[in-house]
């Protein structure tokens, strides 16, 4: 983007993340002057982005229970089982936001984001599925029967409390994880299976420049990727399945990672 004619909607939605650079955001404004109308639209996105960080602002610092998370163990009683389900009521909020607002887009080019791109993370994904996914005896590192040593594990590398997303319900069981690069950094990859040997992979790696939450969906070469940036981690979930079926895995492994 280096014109006015040029403004897509992939622009008008990272202007409203805050993820141009000044001259970018120069031009996009200049664009919007002269349409109203879609000034009003990314106004509503912008209002709407506002409203969800003033959500999850009380659970952004760490806390003295997270090594229990760690572990894969709460107390339903505790402050942190209440912001769980806080989280859970957000998550819903935050989806359909993006569902209805058009922030969930497929897209297949790179956005021009700074830090941990989200258009990156969603290729390093689709590149980690298409490596790992077809894996028949080594797929993994480290296998779903040592699930809190994963977790562990995964969690120091990346220097956050870590959590092992439960997808049974959704018919699909933890094959286990390994260690990855994402952007030159240590990253995670989480992998799953159905009963059908349909492979599911949950990549995590660190965005320590873009503190601005916003969701996206990739379709390339028949693999979906729905991905995420949430404060300092990006995510990214990719799979062989339909738009719908992707974000409904995202919208459970969402509910679940600690923020």
């Amino acid at each position: 983007m280096n014109r006015l004619d040029a403004i897509t909607e992939d622009d008008l939605h990272a202007y409203a993340d805050g993820l141009l650079s000044d001259e970018q955001k120069a031009i996009v404004e200049a664009w919007l002057s002269e349409r109203p109308d879609e000034l009003e639209r990314v106004e509503a996105w912008k209002q709407q982005a506002a409203m969800l960080r003033s959500a999850f602002a009380p659970y952004e610092a760490s806390r003295p229970d997270d090594a229990t998370m760690l572990a894969g163990k709460i107390d339903p009683s505790s402050t942190r089982w209440k912001s769980v389900l806080v989280r859970t009521a957000a998550a819903v909020l935050i989806f359909a936001a993006g569902a209805t607002t058009g922030r969930l887009l497929p897209t297949g080019a790179p956005d021009n984001e700074p830090g941990l791109q989200t258009a990156d993370i969603s290729t390093q994904a689709k590149s980690a599925y298409l490596i790992y996914a077809s894996e028949v005896r080594h797929p993994v590192e480290v296998g779903a029967s040592e699930q809190q040593h994963l977790a562990t594990w995964l969690g120091k590398r990346l220097g956050y409390p870590f959590a092992i997303p439960d997808l049974t319900k959704l018919g699909y069981d933890l094959v286990g994880g390994r260690l990855v690069p994402v952007s030159g950094k240590p990253g995670a990859m989480l992998m799953y299976q159905d009963k059908t040997g349909k492979r599911v992979t949950v990549l995590i790696g660190h965005n320590e420049e873009n503190r601005t939450t916003s969701f996206r969906m990739a379709s390339a070469d028949g693999i979906e990727t729905f991905y995420w940036i949430d404060n300092e981690l990006g995510y990214a979930v990719s799979a062989e399945l339909t738009q719908a079926e992707v974000q409904k895995i995202a919208e459970e492994c969402y509910r679940q990672f600690p923020t």
